[in-house]
């Protein structure tokens, strides 16, 4: 599980994916003008805000071509849910989950929250009950096992992270995803929910169907209550080898490992009698899924390729689904390009009918010396770059679910959506366990500009840009509703002006704007459709009806 990168060595990461995808420099050119045509141009992000001037642009919307459904958009409880869902001040809590989750709009027609359709809980290993002996220093990523040392299960345990799934439920969140970063210690090698100093499953050989059962029974019980999961994730980012730096719970595991462990849950899940299907995958960074490393990469091919003794797709309960994690990927703009092109053209070969999922995110790291996780910084540019990185899943990789990793944020670094203060306003996570300051940042909102009008059941379709290459759009139709979307991440430092024209016609002489820039939070407004202007630095989404 990714969270802080220096955490991951990413010094040794940037070296190691410059080097890798130094052959693919010689491919910009082209990728570019694909992606430009697709509405995906790349662009940077550290522009200052200043406006010159405006341009006018034609944008072609063609609803008759349409590319991949969208299953949602969501985040993760780690690692801060399990204190904040225990605050005494109801009000507070109720506002980061208004925050995250809520459809509602203000009075001015502006959105109360950003609406993820998605929330992701993770199902904790025990390093909290081991407290410090858990060899995991920071007590915010140590997480409670509903499994007790006695065999007996405890549905009391992760109180503060049940209370969070509630409330994504109470306020219409569709989908909830469980996902484990380590076997219970009680099956682990080691005696420890950290992995392993190489790739191996830190799970005691005769363990594996032990470690099944237990995510059944933690599956069977949530389906009865208020917050059934509808998905299980077994193993996240099994390329990294956790033992050498404990900081948190997770493991390693080979695509072997992997594989046998989903050969006896999804059995196990389906003799339960349980709906719950298992997405594969998690990949650390997304060329993990394509590369030719027969132990740990080549995902896509090991695990849905019916030719591979790793093959998972005839699993029961097995989801068509493989999902990767957006770090270290998205710069220069000839990585991000390539690894999500790459990706999306191995989907097809394998087979087209999987879906790709983006499944965790958020900035970590040195961004090309533009950006930095560390310290905190939620001002426009990150949430810009923020709009890029999903620009870019959604239209080059075809992904049809975006996920954030920390979507409740104590630390100094950037990686968060909401984020909390001690009650006394500064950064410091050990006095924001019972109380805290709750803020906003503009990773948030031009998250939302995408969550929180590209609803489940949508499906993105062409949108033909003739605008700068850092003016970034997509669009999408709701076939039920007939309903149509479009997203403008304007990196351009001035306004850029949209020409529409849509096949077939669109009836409204109107549309609802809602634009986050240095100083609106998804800001609602009605423009005319023949007078539509994008503030320079932004990200702005347009809703509107079509014809049938």
């Amino acid at each position: 599980m990714s969270t802080i990168a220096h955490l991951k060595s990413p010094i040794d990461y940037f070296i190691e994916m410059r080097t890798y995808l130094i052959a693919f420099t010689s491919l910009l050119f082209l990728l570019a003008i694909v992606h430009r045509n697709s509405g995906a141009q790349p662009f940077s992000s550290d522009k200052k805000l200043i406006e010159p001037g405006s341009a006018t642009n034609l944008l072609v919307i063609d609803l008759t071509k349409a590319y991949q459904t969208i299953h949602s958009f969501g985040a993760s409880d780690c690692w801060t849910a399990k204190f904040a869902g225990n605050w005494k001040d109801e009000k507070k809590k109720n506002a980061i989950a208004d925050l995250l989750f809520s459809t509602e709009k203000l009075a001015d027609g502006s959105p109360k929250g950003i609406g993820l359709s998605l929330w992701r809980f993770n199902i904790g290993a025990g390093s909290a009950e081991q407290g410090p002996a858990s060899g995991i220093p920071d007590d915010y990523r140590r997480e409670e096992c509903f499994l007790g040392a006695d065999a007996s299960y405890n549905w009391r345990k992760q109180r503060g992270a049940q209370w969070f799934a509630g409330a994504a439920k109470k306020r219409g969140v569709k989908y909830l995803l469980a996902f484990t970063n380590s076997p219970p210690v009680r099956f682990t090698k080691n005696g420890f929910s950290y992995g392993l100093s190489d790739n191996n499953f830190n799970c005691k050989e005769d363990k594996y169907a032990a470690f099944a059962s237990f995510l059944v029974a933690v599956c069977k019980h949530f389906n009865a209550t208020n917050i059934p999961f509808d998905y299980i994730s077994p193993v996240n980012e099994p390329q990294w080898k956790w033992g050498e730096r404990p900081a948190q719970e997770g493991t390693g595991a080979t695509n072997e490992q992997t594989a046998r462990l989903i050969k006896i849950l999804g059995p196990k899940l389906q003799a339960a009698g349980l709906t719950t299907r298992i997405t594969a995958g998690e990949a650390a960074r997304v060329n993990f899924l394509t590369d030719s490393n027969a132990l740990i990469g080549n995902q896509l091919n090991d695990f849905f390729n019916p030719a591979s003794s790793h093959y998972i797709g005839a699993v029961p309960n097995t989801a068509p689904v493989m999902s990767y994690h957006s770090y270290f990927s998205t710069c220069p703009d000839s990585v991000l390009l390539a690894t999500r092109s790459a990706v999306n053209e191995k989907r097809k070969q394998v087979d087209p009918r999987i879906q790709l999922w983006q499944s965790e995110f958020g900035v970590l790291g040195d961004i090309c010396g533009n950006l930095n996780g560390g310290p905190r910084n939620t001002d426009i540019r990150y949430g810009l770059y923020v709009a890029k990185v999903i620009h870019t899943d959604l239209v080059v990789a075809g992904v049809s679910s975006f996920q954030w990793w920390l979507a409740i944020n104590p630390y100094n670094y950037s990686d968060g959506l909401v984020y909390i203060n001690a009650p006394d306003g500064s950064i410091h996570p050990g006095k924001s366990k019972e109380d805290g300051m709750v803020s906003s940042s503009k990773q948030l909102w031009c998250m939302g500009n995408y969550s929180r009008f590209i609803r489940p059941g949508m499906q993105r379709i062409s949108a033909a840009f003739s605008g700068p290459a850092d003016c970034l759009v997509s669009a999408y139709k709701n076939v039920g509703s007939s309903e149509l979307v479009m997203v403008v991440a304007n990196n351009s430092a001035i306004r850029q002006q949209l020409q529409l024209q849509f096949s077939p016609g669109v009836n409204s002489k109107s549309l609802d704007s809602y634009t986050t820039d240095a100083t609106q939070d998804m800001q609602h407004a009605v423009v005319s459709a023949s007078d539509v202007v994008v503030a320079p630095m932004s990200v702005t989404t347009f809703v509107t009806k079509y014809k049938k």
